[in-house]
């Protein structure tokens, strides 16, 4: 069965490891709005962090760090999967990420996720994705 989560003001850690946990138990995702995830912290030390890690590295050589809102949220999710392992590599492949709505044939209900709300946060400091990204060099 395949379960579909809104990833709107979320928490992007927090669902990451929601998400890499159920995949390895077989469930299939889709997640989509990946753009209007959050992640907790000041925005100069969420930027700093993100930018020294696109900056590792050579051009040709890599590593390679995505840009992109889906690809960042799936890398984040691919963090917290054994993704060198076949187990890992299965699981991956069970989660879909998108930007935006995408028009889906059959559309599950979406989950409801709301302890994983930013505004449980004590402290309301963070960084929505696509600020994030666009930071970065996305569009």
């Amino acid at each position: 069965m395949v379960k579909l989560i809104d990833a709107t003001d979320l928490i992007l850690g927090r669902v990451a490891s929601y998400v890499a946990k159920e995949a390895l138990k077989g469930e299939q995702f889709i997640i989509i709005n990946s753009e209007k995830a959050v992640i907790s912290g000041s925005k100069k030390a969420v930027f700093e962090k993100y930018k020294s890690r696109v900056d590792r590295g050579e051009p040709f050589k890599g590593p390679f760090f995505p840009k992109r809102p889906d690809l960042l949220f799936k890398r984040a999710i691919r963090g917290m999967l054994p993704y060198k392992q076949d187990k890992g590599r299965k699981a991956l492949k069970r989660i879909k990420v998108f930007i935006g709505n995408p028009n889906l044939e059959s559309i599950p209900e979406p989950i409801n996720m709301e302890k994983m709300n930013a505004k449980k946060l004590k402290l309301l400091k963070y960084v929505k994705l696509e600020e994030l990204c666009k930071y970065l060099g996305w569009k």
